[in-house]
């Protein structure tokens, strides 16, 4: 008796659970809209007309916009298919147009960010130390996504959840001024719940505290409005882009971003999430293994500019930065050698920082070049790039993970395995479980942590920070953690490729199809 009612409060819980509700919620609402469209063409052949019409503008859109060849084939498919309405979803869906007022506010928030670049930039001391490679990347990301290198920087790579759990917990309770958390998951235990005590601890001693979370990446793991229990507690918060039941095109723009800014002058970003799979507390998909990075110094200013930009954005409020400047609580600079240049990157300029960050670094890398993300779901271009490089000798190593957290998604990183391997790429598949770690390390002079996944939704549709990395100490750390976790991994080979069964290879090359919209 007890064992179904367990079973029937489970049902339930399922049931009238938020995510099932919104599902249910935007099924009827595409259902409507389909039944509509489908309704009305029999009785107004002008409005069968319109439909079409503007279908035919949407292909002519598509055909010469400037979105990514394999972004424009996903949603060309459906339109041709159903030429009724696949425009009008494309309206809804595909594109990323801001209106006005929000046009406006981005605009606020990219003038912040060129306030630092003129500022505090350390391009030039760079040209007189670094070589001509390292110069144009820091340049290029300067420029595009309006963040300047720095020096006097100290850098820890963190090869696991678990240690960078410790070590955030061991400088949050340094804290004396400010806090700021910017997460795309959030989940109640034992990570999340250690963090948030000393949160409240330290908003009780009067600090600025400050958590913005991902609407849609914590719709799962936390109840809706969860914002206002923190209030509660004296931290200020807020939701990223709430996410509401109506069909809209703003369901495509997520903040993907990890940062954790302390003090202006202690920061960390990296892949992991405030969720117990991050730290193995819980086992999700075998041994989740994991990275980030701690920086201390000048470079967390821009980790700084960022969290205050869409802060600021989604509270629709306007500070003064200078007051968190990292030198008012930093006044000593640290002492550490290279540059070090986090990195933010927009869905909403049209500029594909990531990509092109990672493409200078395939298309310069001289000697080796070695990658860990947990998706490899990339443009022909950046296909090709990687192939070039492995046949000009390059030492080209990619790392994905074993056990998929999503099937249909590992089903299309490995419909790429074959023609990379073929190319020379050497891919290897962590065997314990799933690596969520997203890191480039090249030459033992380049490095790269962040959240940015190779994947399209990473790439072109999610708000992503990273670090770039130029002469550090930790650049040597990245390297041999990568070479640790390739012996735990097991190499594909060619034969291996060539040997899957004809329906799956079918089942991924239509997945493939689709994958800019996974």
């Amino acid at each position: 008796m007890e064992k179904g009612r367990d079973t029937v409060k489970k049902v339930f819980q399922f049931l009238f659970h938020r995510v099932v509700i919104v599902a249910l919620l935007l099924l009827v609402q595409a259902a409507a809209l389909v039944g509509m469209i489908l309704y009305f063409r029999n009785y107004f052949v002008y409005f069968y007309a319109f439909c079409i019409l503007i279908s035919l503008v949407v292909f002519l859109h598509i055909i010469n916009n400037k979105s990514d060849p394999a972004y424009k084939i996903a949603w060309l498919v459906p339109l041709l298919l159903f030429p009724l309405f696949g425009g009008l979803f494309y309206l809804l869906f595909g594109t990323n147009r801001l209106s006005l007022r929000q046009q406006k506010k981005m605009k606020i928030v990219k003038s912040n960010f060129d306030k630092i670049k003129d500022s505090v930039s350390a391009i030039d001391q760079l040209k007189e130390e670094g070589e001509p490679r390292a110069v144009s990347q820091a340049k290029y990301i300067q420029n595009y996504a309006h963040c300047p290198p720095f020096q006097n920087t100290y850098t820890e790579y963190l090869p696991t959840g678990e240690l960078k759990f410790e070590r955030m917990v061991e400088e949050l309770k340094k804290a004396q001024h400010y806090i700021f958390l910017e997460y795309f998951i959030i989940q109640e235990g034992v990570m999340w719940n250690t963090i948030l005590d000393i949160l409240k601890e330290k908003a009780a001693q009067g600090l600025d505290v400050r958590v913005m979370y991902d609407d849609m990446g914590s719709l799962m793991t936390l109840p809706a409005r969860y914002w206002k229990e923190l209030e509660s507690y004296g931290i200020a918060s807020c939701a990223f882009n709430p996410f509401i039941p109506v069909l809209s095109m703003k369901l495509n723009n997520r903040d993907h971003r990890k940062i954790c800014v302390i003090d202006g002058c202690v920061g960390f970003t990296g892949g992991v999430n405030l969720a117990d799979e991050y730290i193995n507390a819980i086992e999700k998909h075998g041994h989740w293994k994991d990275t980030a990075i701690l920086l201390k110094g000048e470079a967390v200013w821009s980790l700084t500019v960022m969290f205050l930009s869409i802060w600021d954005f989604v509270k629709e409020v306007s500070e003064d930065y200078s007051q968190f400047f990292s030198a008012r609580y930093q006044p000593v600079p640290a002492q550490a050698k290279g540059f070090v240049q986090p990195f933010t990157d927009s869905p909403l300029d049209g500029e594909p920082v990531g990509e092109n960050v990672y493409l200078n670094l395939i298309n310069k890398a001289e000697r080796y070049l070695y990658i860990t993300t947990p998706y490899l779901i990339i443009s022909s271009e950046m296909v090709n790039a990687l192939k070039n490089a492995a046949k000009s000798g390059v030492d080209v190593r990619i790392i994905t993970p074993h056990v998929a957290d999503k099937w249909y998604v590992h089903a299309v990183t490995r419909a790429y395995y074959e023609v990379l391997v073929e190319a020379g790429v050497k891919i290897y598949e962590y065997t314990p479980g799933f690596i969520h770690a997203k890191t480039f390390v090249s030459d033992d002079l380049y490095g790269v942590v962040g959240t940015i996944n190779l994947d399209y939704r990473s790439l072109y549709l999610h708000f992503e920070c990273a670090v770039w990395l130029y002469g550090t100490d930790s650049i040597a750390d990245i390297r041999d953690d990568f070479i640790r976790t390739m012996e735990k991994s097991g190499e594909i080979t060619l034969e291996q490729c060539r040997g899957v069964k004809w329906y799956q290879k079918l089942g991924r090359s239509i997945l493939r199809v689709f994958a800019p919209l996974m």
